[in-house]
């Protein structure tokens, strides 16, 4: 796709390599095709190319206020109102100060889900970051070599340059990918942070495999990890390798029976915050009842002084996306972590942290979705407890991510018909960064990387149209999972 074609909101279809790209439907379709024709309009006007309009505040504007507004007009013929929107004004469509400010933002932003790999180090000889086809990829462009989308130097570019990001936490892989992104790598690109000016922005994840090898090998593995480097928090992928998948609260006698030895070993060792991938169950050959987060609620509610936050909260594409209803004997995508929570008796605002990462994205193309899965998280799991995260930078830069959640809001209808609370930027300050500040325990960083903010305009500009980094066919997403189900075999 040329750089006229691209979009400032990226919609895909992309894949983050979870799950197989979903085409567009006919509310994105025509979505697209009418952006495209009011840029080509508002760049007349005034005298500009479409690509140097898409490519400022206006241009992303434009996208969501032409995306709303398909929405609408959906909503419509089936005779119902839109459950979301995007709070755009015509006038900011076409005016770049007054897109800035509707757009635009002081709160801190910490993006607790974030990833980059060093290829080098990739025991299957960069196969896992080659499976990519990074047609958007800016530095790969230059050189030919997709991995260079994936480096330190992309990273810092698509997180702190490109977007508003605050503070970043660089979460571990997959256990077959562990080599790609070790801890001494993520502890360089924290070292990196501070020698370029952005000190204190980015934290380190732990990745811990209990389930690989001997248990007792892999717990001692994480006490030296943990005396070895500052870690926030354990990250962990329960549902990989399959063969030896298990769960927190160890329901199944069929699976490794090692759910509680392992919180327990992270109480012991610390810090008291398990991070876990559940839903998109895509990855690496999992299935929805290997990722289904059912084991959240029963470990929760038996260890209430650790943390879980799920990762992508259960959700799966397409699954899920309507009211909660708890009458539903088979609830679907984050529906599943809300009964699981419910049945344990695990109360809104408890030890149950629910993660935006890559769920946001996939929602963000359809408001009536979005408006339904961000009110059911942050009326059931809680209004603190709703965190972001980004899954970039698989996506490419997360700003176009950060600007829809600025200006969407949950329709009043919606909010008085399943009680969802209103959006309000109290609120949405909360889920971009108060509440993980609150988890983490830090003291909120705000302000540039010594980049003056007179100058970041121009230079987002000048770095040309942002793409996704991702897989964009059903084929290139299934040749990058049997990267990953390769690496398990090994």
């Amino acid at each position: 796709m040329s750089d006229e074609r691209w979009l400032p909101i990226k919609f895909g279809p992309v894949s983050n390599g979870e799950f197989l790209p979903v085409p567009h439907g006919p509310l994105l379709r025509e979505s697209i095709r009418r952006t495209h024709v009011l840029a080509d309009d508002h760049a007349r006007r005034l005298g500009i190319s479409r690509r140097r309009f898409l490519l400022g505040a206006s241009g992303a504007a434009a996208t969501l206020f032409t995306l709303a507004a398909c929405s609408s007009e959906e909503a419509a013929s089936r005779g119902e109102a839109p459950g979301g929107t995007f709070d755009i004004s015509p006038e900011s469509t076409i005016d770049e100060e007054r897109a800035a400010d509707e757009l635009g933002g002081e709160e801190f932003i910490f993006d607790v889900q974030s990833h980059y790999v060093n290829a080098d180090l990739d025991p299957l000889g960069g196969s896992w970051t080659r499976a990519f086809p990074q047609s958007g990829c800016p530095e790969g462009a230059q050189d030919g070599t997709p991995a260079t989308c994936f480096t330190v130097s992309a990273y810092f570019m698509e997180m702190f340059v490109r977007s508003d990001t605050s503070m970043a936490i660089l979460s571990a892989l997959p256990a077959s990918v562990e080599a790609a992104l070790p801890a001494a790598e993520m502890a360089r690109a924290v070292d990196l942070a501070t020698r370029i000016g952005c000190d204190g922005r980015v934290l380190m994840h732990g990745g811990a495999y209990p389930h690989r090898g001997a248990v007792e090998a892999a717990l001692a593995s994480m006490d030296a990890l943990r005396s070895d480097h500052d870690i926030a928090a354990w990250k962990i992928y329960t549902m990989t390798p399959v063969d030896s998948h298990f769960y927190f609260d160890d329901h199944d006698p069929s699976r490794p029976q090692i759910g509680q030895r392992f919180i327990d070993h992270v109480r012991q060792v610390g810090p008291p915050i398990i991070c876990t991938h559940k839903g998109l169950s895509g990855i690496v050959g999992a299935t929805p009842e290997l990722s289904d987060p059912s084991d959240i609620g029963p470990a929760a509610a038996r260890n209430p002084d650790i943390s879980f936050v799920v990762y992508h909260s259960g959700f799966e594409p397409g699954a899920g996306v309507g009211p909660y209803d708890p009458a539903d004997p088979a609830p679907q995508g984050v529906d599943r972590l809300i009964r699981s929570l419910e049945l344990a008796g695990v109360k809104p605002n408890s030890n149950v942290y629910a993660e935006l990462g890559g769920t946001w994205w996939f929602l963000m193309g359809n408001p009536t979705h979005a408006a339904h899965v961000l009110g059911k998280l942050l009326t059931h799991v809680g209004e603190d407890r709703v965190v972001w995260g980004t899954d970039s930078i698989w996506f490419g830069t997360p700003q176009d991510q950060i600007q829809a959640l600025r200006t969407f809001q949950i329709s009043a209808e919606l909010q008085e018909r399943h009680g969802y609370p209103e959006l309000t930027p109290a609120l949405k300050a909360k889920i971009f960064g108060g509440t993980s500040a609150a988890l983490y325990g830090i003291d909120p960083v705000v302000g540039r990387c010594d980049v003056d903010r007179s100058e970041v305009s121009q230079i987002r500009m000048d770095l040309g149209p942002a793409g996704t980094y991702g897989p964009t066919t059903a084929a290139a997403a299934a040749a990058y999972i049997s990267a990953h189900q390769q690496g398990y075999a090994t």
